[in-house]
C-alpha cells in the first residue's frame, strides 16, 4: 500500500512556520489579484487565496472587473500596481474572457511582482537555467512534496502527462535541474501505456481519466495534480487511486495532495518577492523560507 504524500499536512506545517516569521518581523506583505467575471470557480479559488493570506497577516486585495471589462483597462491597472510601491504581489486569476489577451496582460507584469512566475523574463530564467524571482506555483509545491518525504529526483525517470505552462513545461524543466530524465506526454502521445510503465515518477496533470489498470510499473511515485468531478458527482483526479495505491510506493490523495501545496506556494512566493523589494540582504537571512533545491 502506498505511502500518501499529504499535502495538508505539509502546508500546515509551513504556512504556521510563515506566520511566525511574519509576526516576528511586524511586517505585512501585500498581494493584489484581479479577477474578471464571474466565474464560480475562480471566485472560489480567489477567495481561498484571500483567507490563507489574511490567516497569515498578508494583506489581500482582489479587484473583481466585470466581464466586459476593456483590455486596456486592465493593463492600465497592472501598469499603475508595478509602480505602487505598496504592492509586493501581482496575480491575474485565469482563464480571461477570450477577448482579453491573456499574453499582453501577463507580459505587463513587472517580473519582479509575478507571484505566478508567469512572465516571459522569470519564464525565460527558469528555462534558461538562471534563477527566477519565483518558481510557478503548482510545481514548486509538487517539488516540496517530493523533498519532505525524501523522494530522490535525481537519476529517475519522470513522465509528465500535460504541457500547459502552468504546470507541464515548468515541472518538466525544474525536474531537470534536479537531473531526472524527463519525458512529456500530451493529447497527441501514442501508446501512453508503454511510456508511463516506465516512470519512476509520474505526473498526471490533465483533468480527466487518464491513469488506469495496468498503467504503472511497481514501486513508482504518483503525483495527481488533475481535479473533477466524474460522472457519480465525485471528485477525483485523473488516477484510479484504489489502483494506483496498490503499486506505487507514494502517491497524493485528491483532494488533499497538490492543491494545499500549490495555495501554499503562492503565500511563499508572495513573501520571497517581498523580501526582495523590502527587506535589506542581512534581513532576508533571517527570514528564511521553505524552498526547493536548485540543483
Amino acid at each position: 500500500m502506498a505511502t500518501i504524500l499529504d499535502g495538508k499536512k505539509l502546508r500546515d506545517r509551513i504556512l504556521a512556520d510563515l506566520k511566525i516569521r511574519l509576526d516576528k518581523s511586524g511586517k505585512k506583505p501585500t498581494l493584489v489579484v484581479i479577477l474578471v467575471g464571474d466565474d464560480p470557480a475562480s471566485r472560489i479559488y480567489v477567495n481561498n487565496k484571500k483567507k490563507t493570506a489574511e490567516k497569515l497577516g498578508i494583506k489581500s486585495v482582489i479587484l473583481n472587473y466585470p466581464a466586459d471589462v476593456a483590455e486596456k483597462e486592465l493593463l492600465d491597472k497592472i501598469y499603475e500596481l508595478n509602480e505602487d510601491i505598496s504592492v509586493n504581489a501581482i496575480l491575474v486569476q485565469l482563464p480571461l474572457p477570450e477577448h482579453i489577451n491573456k499574453d499582453n496582460i501577463i507580459n505587463a507584469i513587472n517580473p519582479a511582482k509575478d507571484v505566478d512566475g508567469f512572465t516571459p523574463s522569470n519564464f525565460g530564467k527558469l528555462f534558461s537555467g538562471q534563477k527566477p524571482h519565483v518558481y510557478p506555483c503548482t510545481p514548486k509545491g509538487i517539488l516540496l512534496l517530493l523533498d519532505e518525504y525524501n523522494i530522490e529526483i535525481a537519476g529517475k525517470h519522470a513522465v509528465i502527462i500535460g504541457r500547459s505552462n502552468i504546470v507541464g513545461k515548468p515541472l518538466a524543466q525544474m525536474l531537470l535541474n534536479r537531473n531526472a530524465t524527463v519525458t512529456i506526454c500530451h493529447s497527441h502521445t501514442q501508446n501512453l501505456a508503454d511510456i508511463t510503465k516506465t516512470a519512476d515518477i509520474l505526473v498526471s496533470a490533465v483533468g480527466g481519466k487518464i491513469i488506469e489498470e495496468n498503467m504503472l510499473k511497481n514501486d513508482c511515485v504518483v503525483v495527481d495534480v488533475g481535479i473533477f468531478k466524474d460522472e457519480n458527482g465525485k471528485t477525483r483526479g485523473d488516477v484510479n487511486f484504489e489502483y494506483a495505491s496498490q503499486v506505487a510506493s507514494y502517491i497524493t490523495p485528491v483532494p488533499g495532495g497538490v492543491g494545499p501545496m500549490t495555495i501554499t506556494s503562492l503565500m511563499l512566493n508572495t513573501v520571497e518577492l517581498f523580501k526582495e523589494q523590502v527587506l535589506s540582504p542581512a534581513e532576508r537571512l533571517n527570514f528564511e523560507l521553505s524552498s526547493i533545491s536548485d540543483e
